[in-house]
């Protein structure tokens, strides 16, 4: 079975906490065909999401963060 990846990035505008973070990052990276997800430390408004574009779909996975209350926006799509 061939696996197809994409990566999105997801600009936060919010400043969160750690632990709000962590909280994303994890909820994102257990959904049915992402296989992770992680702020840059340096660049925490910004969300590296690897994903299976067949299993899942970028604006899915902005629709999970807005559901925090968050504002946020797709960056870029690779393919």
């Amino acid at each position: 079975m061939y696996n197809h990846c994409s990566d999105i990035l997801i600009h936060i505008d919010e400043e969160l906490e750690d632990s709000d973070i962590h909280d994303l990052e994890r909820e994102l990276s257990t959904m049915d065909g992402v296989y992770s997800a992680c702020v840059n430390e340096r660049a925490r408004h910004l969300m590296l999401v690897d994903f299976d574009p067949e299993d899942i779909k970028a604006a899915q996975l902005l629709r999970t963060v807005s559901s925090h209350g968050l504002h946020a926006e797709l960056v870029g799509l690779e393919g």
